[in-house]
């Protein structure tokens, strides 16, 4: 052989190898819905909203019954989603100001791993597009998503409620006639401040134009893609493509993007010759804000909505996708949650799970792949630092019941409150007093769970919240 040809197959060779896909190493993309509710897609029972490509996912993978996120309001669940903890362990919930606010100095701490760090130590590309709400770094640099693993980030550092301008009208946020001089949220790419007011009839369109970017740059090589999105949080907005087309109205024509947002993801992966090497995973942050009244989305058969730690605060969306590795038409009745998506995703990359503190999530590869069980030993369901429910198998305990939601006053429940939720998904019928065991049980569980709990009080005052500024 001439060394001219052996060169040209050396060549050769390592361009087949570097755009190969890794088996070792997949692609795994999380798009993370703001406040949509358990009953807003078309595949979980919605009778307006049309989601058919949300539905696709689902027909084409599977799709999960009893998903939860980690909170019931925005920053704890991303920490959640993003750390495998429950917030508390982190520091990020705070019973005063439940989220972190646009005045906010406070941060996802430094000490803690996300999907994002993890990945990019194993050669992953790492992007994040979209609604951040884990530091404001405007108000202090340590709260960039850059400095938690991304490589990449393109979008808002908190929710599109959060500037307010002195026009805008009491109440604004429920309001169906949105008016853009009301808000001044700011648009970054990665630490450049590129717009504000942000246009919000466009984001949607374009978080998903800078997903398809990231997504054909990196194709040679793993990539992590972290995708929330800032709707349905509202105020609402919707480009001209899905302005008023909705039977729904406005809260429609929001989710009908959102759905072809991910159409979009899926067709990209697909035209790359990426989707037999990439696990995506939609869900949502929350239930729906019902206060928000038809402006906010429907939790479905549950009770309550966002704020509350009730069935409809927590069970969210969850469809999982991935062609030739999860089979098709699958329905998941099994428990599992956000916090599992952390340490699923970092199996799948064979990357170390960190050994050094407490993770919640579980490796749910076998729920996925249909080759097994995952057992867990009770689920907790956190509003701000208090412990109000848990769940262990069918049965929910609820320890405290909030007097008022969006304030932090309850009252304790003697006994508890229990609920079979295989039965009783809405939480109607207290069945306390029939199942002294399983109240045993779950109090057992409760106490093992107290006991492993040690945050950091260092981790807890530099995630605290600043109120927000007027």
């Amino acid at each position: 052989m001439t060394r001219p040809l052996a060169l040209l197959l050396a060549l050769l060779a390592t361009v087949l190898s570097a755009t190969a896909a890794d088996p070792t190493r997949p692609n795994i993309v999380i798009i993370f819905a703001d406040d949509l509710g358990y009953g807003d897609l078309g595949c979980y029972g919605h009778p307006n909203i049309r989601t058919p490509h949300l539905d696709r996912m689902a027909a084409e993978g599977m799709r999960f019954t009893e998903f939860y996120s980690a909170a019931e309001v925005c920053t704890p669940s991303r920490a959640a989603l993003l750390t495998g903890r429950y917030p508390i362990r982190s520091g990020m919930c705070h019973d005063q100001f439940r989220v972190l606010r646009n005045g906010s100095t406070g941060h996802l701490p430094a000490g803690e791993i996300t999907t994002a760090e993890a990945l990019k130590a194993r050669g992953y590309a790492t992007g994040c597009i979209g609604k951040w709400h884990l530091g404001n770094w405007m108000n202090n640099p340590a709260g960039h998503p850059r400095k938690h693993g991304f490589d990449f980030y393109f979008g808002l550092p908190h929710s599109n409620d959060m500037n307010l301008t002195p026009v805008a009208p009491k109440g604004a946020g429920k309001l169906a006639e949105q008016q853009a001089e009301w808000w001044n949220a700011p648009l970054f790419r990665n630490e450049e401040l590129i717009e504000q007011p942000a246009d919000q009839t466009t984001l949607t369109r374009r978080y998903t134009d800078e997903a398809v970017k990231f997504i054909t740059a990196n194709k040679a090589k793993p990539f992590f893609l972290y995708l929330p999105h800032t709707f349905p949080h509202t105020p609402l907005f919707a480009s001209k493509d899905f302005a008023g087309k909705s039977p729904r109205g406005i809260y429609g024509d929001v989710v009908e993007e959102l759905d072809a947002s991910v159409g979009k993801v899926l067709d990209t992966l697909r035209q790359e010759k990426l989707a037999e090497n990439t696990l995506v995973f939609f869900t949502s942050d929350n239930g729906p804000w019902l206060i928000m009244n038809q402006q906010g989305g429907s939790a479905g058969l549950l009770r309550e909505g966002k704020g509350s730690t009730w069935e409809g605060g927590m069970r969210v969306p969850g469809i999982a996708w991935w062609p030739g590795k999860i089979k098709a038409a699958q329905t998941q009745r099994t428990l599992a949650c956000t916090m599992d998506l952390f340490t699923t995703s970092l199996k799948l990359a064979g990357a170390n799970v960190p050994a050094d503190r407490a993770i919640d999530g579980l490796d749910i590869r076998p729920l996925l792949f249909g080759t097994g069980t995952v057992q867990r030993d009770a689920y907790f369901y956190y509003r701000g630092t208090r412990l109000m429910a848990a769940r262990a198998g069918d049965f929910k305990a609820h320890f405290m019941t909030q007097a008022a939601y969006g304030q932090a006053k309850h009252e304790e429940q003697t006994p508890p409150l229990l609920f079979n939720l295989r039965v009783d998904a809405s939480e109607t019928f207290n069945v306390a007093t029939n199942q002294p065991a399983v109240l045993s049980q779950i109090a057992q569980a409760v106490e093992r769970h107290k006991i492993a709990l040690q945050p950091a009080p260092s981790q807890l005052v530099e995630a605290v919240p600043a109120p927000e500024k007027k």
